[in-house]
């Protein structure tokens, strides 16, 4: 084989991007609503097994004097708060990205992540522009291949 055949295949990734439509912006939505859900389901389940939790060694206490229980339960209740506090974290991110979603106009192009796809490089190829390819999505239809192949 001489060196004009030769070539490689290599992996890349490919940027998507979607068409903001009606039917995606309410898709998106959903799901970012289902997620606040779940966490607000999470939330409720942590603070009654806190609670749970607190009471069982609350009821270890005979005489005020055992300091070292007192301190499991503060320790339990420190753990809830940190906990509760992440998914309030995570809860409020959703919340924004829901509002962004909510901002968008019709018909804007807007990322929606990356794929990995394999493509085949040859000597004299610009490898630059080989590796700058995105696909462009109206409705989970590919409406656009966007550079090099």
């Amino acid at each position: 084989m001489d060196a004009s055949q030769s070539h490689l295949l290599l992996k890349r990734a490919v940027n998507i991007k979607v068409i903001v439509t009606s039917r995606w912006k309410e898709e998106v939505q959903q799901q970012l609503q289902a997620q606040i859900n779940q966490l607000d389901t999470q939330l409720q389940q942590i603070e009654a097994q806190g609670q749970r939790m607190v009471s069982e060694v609350q009821k270890q206490i005979i005489t005020g004097s055992d300091m070292a229980i007192a301190q499991q339960a503060g320790d339990i209740q420190m753990q809830v708060n940190q906990k509760k506090t992440e998914l309030l974290e995570r809860k409020n991110q959703i919340l924004q990205q829901l509002q962004q979603v909510q901002l968008l106009n019709m018909d804007e192009e807007v990322a929606q992540g990356q794929i990995e796809g394999f493509f085949r490089v040859e000597v004299g190829d610009n490898m630059i522009r080989k590796m700058q390819v995105e696909v462009l999505l109206r409705d989970g239809i590919v409406e656009e291949i966007r550079g090099e192949l």
